[in-house]
């Protein structure tokens, strides 16, 4: 039972948690159920479905290549993108035997860090990163690198998991040798079923939200979408109804090269994407005063004073549909029409409205209109009393 406001007898909106009757996708292969954790401890419905899986590559050829490359020929500098990559590569290395010659040869150039997470598995490693970008953006670091000049300097990169084409040529026409160090690659789920379910749920806006933590993540979704012929549908609901939330400005390149603005941190990390959803999610919901009470409408559920009532997906489009224009009447034909599996019978309007107000634990808050339809009991009030809303 919730928690009740000592002054008024009724539940704590602020008890309500932030994302609770919200459906969220994450797309994440790696750390997904980390941030789906996160979610669900804020009151999300997490629908998953990794877009892409890491493949490691400890035996492939090009990998040992280029690491007897730096191995043998000293570079000046080499990047790491990645902790997990970097790992990777020691760990394979190791396995081919020339993991301590790796390590000698990294101690001894210039080792630039992307962001914290690959600084502290250098640090595990015994070696110490000479400089990281603030930003943790490969823009930084190759600006440095630039201003710096690479002429005729070696230069090694620990890709992470995509090839860096304007990074490197960028390098290149500078004047610099680049070695690319491939540790793993992104591939295509070896289950494409539940990518196609979070495509259909966010074409059907079922989903409120969709997270995404990797540019190569959100380009194979979008892929994925015009595999099936609805790319077109998807970059709509993502512009208009679902919320695409990014991790950083670089996994949201896929997205906005396609016209849909995104919603990122200001630090690109999970706890920060968390709140950015647990923000902006509940930040479009429109309070509505029905009833004598206050009703917000989430994406599978209802808020009515503070206390949260999961609604079936039926109850959920009519109540939408009477919202639209609180305290009109909605006819039952048009109620019918956005009744899901409905077909032709009223009758199911009304069947769908009674299980409704019972779900709401709050029946007055929906008047019936003898012949002509439903409404919402929309109190005449000002708006000042629900300040805030959207």
């Amino acid at each position: 039972m919730q928690p009740h406001d000592a002054d008024h007898g009724r539940p704590d909106p602020d008890r309500v948690l932030p994302l609770a009757g919200f459906t969220i996708g994450v797309t994440a292969a790696r750390r997904a159920e980390e941030l789906g954790t996160l979610l669900q401890r804020r009151g999300a419905v997490v629908m998953h479905a990794p877009a892409l899986r890491i493949v490691s590559l400890p035996d492939d050829t090009e990998l040992l290549a280029a690491t007897k490359q730096l191995v043998d020929h000293a570079p000046d500098v080499v990047i790491a993108t990645t902790a997990i990559g970097f790992r990777g590569w020691i760990e394979a290395a190791d396995g081919w035997g020339i993991g301590e010659a790796l390590l000698t040869r990294l101690g001894g150039v210039e080792l630039l860090a992307r962001g914290p997470k690959v600084r502290g598995a250098i640090r595990a490693a015994g070696l110490t990163e000479a400089w990281s970008p603030a930003s943790e953006s490969m823009a930084e670091v190759l600006d440095r690198l630039l201003e710096e000049g690479v002429v005729g300097r070696r230069i090694g990169i620990q890709l992470h998991g995509e090839p860096l084409p304007g990074f490197i040529e960028a390098l290149r026409e500078a004047g610099a040798e680049v070695v690319a160090v491939p540790v793993y690659r992104w591939m295509p789920p070896e289950d494409i079923a539940p990518v196609d379910r979070l495509l259909d749920a966010l074409v059907a806006r079922v989903l409120d939200a969709v997270s995404f933590t990797s540019a190569p993540a959100a380009a194979a979704l979008l892929d994925r979408a015009e595999r099936r012929g609805i790319q077109g549908e998807v970059l709509d609901a993502l512009r208009h109804d679902v919320l695409p939330a990014c991790v950083g400005p670089v996994t949201a390149l896929p997205l906005e090269a396609r016209d849909v603005p995104t919603f990122q941190p200001e630090r690109f990390r999970l706890g920060p994407l968390v709140q950015v959803l647990a923000r902006e999610l509940p930040g479009r919901v429109r309070p509505l005063p029905v009833a004598g009470h206050r009703v917000e409408i989430r994406g599978h559920a209802v808020v009515v004073d503070g206390e949260l009532h999961h609604v079936p997906p039926a109850g959920i489009a009519l109540l939408r549909a009477l919202a639209r224009r609180p305290g009109w009447v909605v006819s039952r034909g048009d109620l019918l029409r956005v009744l899901p599996g409905a077909g032709k019978d009223e009758h199911a309007v009304e069947t769908a409205m009674a299980r409704l107000r019972v779900a709401l634990a709050a029946p007055k808050l929906i008047q019936t209109v003898v012949k002509r339809g439903y409404r919402l009991a929309l109190d005449p009030v000002t708006d000042e009393k629900y300040a805030g809303s959207p």
